[in-house]
């Protein structure tokens, strides 16, 4: 790897630093906290719970009607970057927001959340997209393995700095560093975001014939149409997206749901936001172990272990009462967060065209927000029949057991013969 190719990654890599302090401080620790004891403190019973599940929900779902159509519009205007950028800008503006968000505040804690994952949600569609223009098919796994471990090591940083903020602060101040941690994850997100636009190199820009001169959105649209319809060549992979959506349901309502649920049952704020901290750091060497693992047993087998082990993390927090267990729990997560999500990551890039790198990650954002919309509902609807959580964390088991199933059937040879034979035909038609 040459000199400027290692930059390039290096700078790829560093979003993934800058956006996981959103996915540590604002959706897994220190805001579900806050927004059960002080936004939402004067709901009663688990309503908390119940509302901050529907918020994830109807974020999630708006960033999926968008992602498909961002991101063709992103592959036809050559505009990846600027996207990224676009999107970015809003989630550090939602995140910033929460600043604002004091006692009672419930509904402007949701409002500004939901601005804040469209952001989020939004720019990994195009920063993704990026992926397969910046690592060949070999190195692929490695490269977004190194990704989500530089995301833990950054996100893991900033949640210690936020935590000791918190947590030495006088009890009156609490509130004020909680509400200060959110403005440090927008300075965060915003400062480390400009390796990626600095140094990334913008793909190269392909039309089809026909669609130079075309009103954007139009193309979008019609790009989108003619995937669709040719979507039976592509089999596995969508195969794969449909086994990723039900998996990633799973995963995604555990990072979400985790510690408000243990809120619920009474597991202390040092312990929860200690939890999540611990799962960064220790997430980091496991997320370059499934990297390596992929290569030497097939990345389809690395995510079939993973899913094993998330099946028996839903039985054990079923019957979680003491605190240990949350570490213990919090362990296990950790061996295995990371490493699914970047093999899912670069499995998909390895199974697609090229030229449509941000229209596909656009589908497979879509999988992944309504995978994050189904699995928040269900564990809120559960929660809101039986008037207490742990039955929803039974549920999520289902999410895994199907989506194993469906990812038996996936030729990943055969989903990558496709992708190189469409992406040969293109080059053959580009104007």
């Amino acid at each position: 790897m040459d000199k400027q190719h290692k930059k390039i990654i290096n700078a790829w890599a560093m979003y993934d630093w800058a956006n996981s302090a959103f996915a540590t401080t604002i959706m897994a620790a220190v805001l579900p906290v806050y927004y059960a004891s002080v936004a939402a403190a004067n709901l009663p019973g688990n309503s908390a719970t119940v509302y901050w599940a529907y918020t994830t929900s109807v974020s999630l779902l708006i960033a999926a009607i968008l992602s498909p159509v961002l991101g063709a519009m992103a592959d036809l205007g050559g505009a990846k970057k600027r996207l990224l950028a676009i999107f970015a800008f809003l989630g550090i503006l939602g995140t910033a927001l929460l600043y604002f968000v004091k006692t009672g505040d419930w509904l402007m804690a949701s409002i500004f959340f939901v601005i804040g994952e469209i952001g989020f949600a939004g720019s990994l569609v195009f920063y993704d997209s990026l992926l397969p223009h910046i690592a060949s098919g070999d190195e692929m796994d490695q490269v977004s393995s190194k990704g989500y471990a530089m995301g833990y090591l950054g996100g893991g940083l900033l949640l210690a700095i936020n935590l000791a903020m918190i947590m030495l602060a006088p009890k009156e101040l609490t509130g004020l560093m909680s509400r200060l941690s959110f403005l440090s994850v927008a300075l965060w997100w915003f400062v480390f975001t400009i390796p990626l636009i600095k140094y990334v190199p913008e793909p190269e820009r392909k039309l089809r014939p026909g669609e130079k001169g075309l009103n954007p959105v139009k193309a979008a649209f019609g790009r989108l149409g003619h995937t669709f319809r040719e979507i039976r060549n592509y089999k596995h992979l969508f195969l794969f997206l449909v086994a990723f959506w039900f998996y990633n349901d799973g995963i995604g309502t555990i990072i979400k749901m985790a510690t408000i649920y243990g809120a619920e049952i009474g597991i202390g704020q040092t312990t929860l936001i200690g939890t999540l901290l611990m799962v960064q750091f220790v997430a980091i060497p496991f997320a370059f172990l499934f990297g390596w693992l992929a290569k030497k047993i097939g990345t389809k087998r690395a995510i079939y272990l993973s899913l094993i082990i998330y099946t028996g993390i839903t039985i054990y927090a079923y019957f979680l009462q003491y605190e240990w267990q949350f570490w213990a729990l919090g362990f296990a997560v950790a061996t295995v967060q990371g490493g699914s999500q970047a093999l899912s990551r670069s499995l998909i890039g390895r199974m697609m065209p090229k030229s449509k790198s941000a229209e596909f990650f656009g589908f497979f954002s879509v999988s992944e927000k309504f995978a994050g919309i189904a699995g928040p509902f269900v564990f809120g609807i559960v929660g809101q029949l039986m008037g207490q959580s742990r039955l929803s964390i039974v549920s999520l088991i289902i999410f895994f057991v199907v989506g194993a199933a469906i990812l038996s059937r996936v030729d990943v040879d055969a989903g990558i013969a496709a992708a190189e034979k469409e992406e040969a035909l293109f080059q053959e038609s580009v104007v």
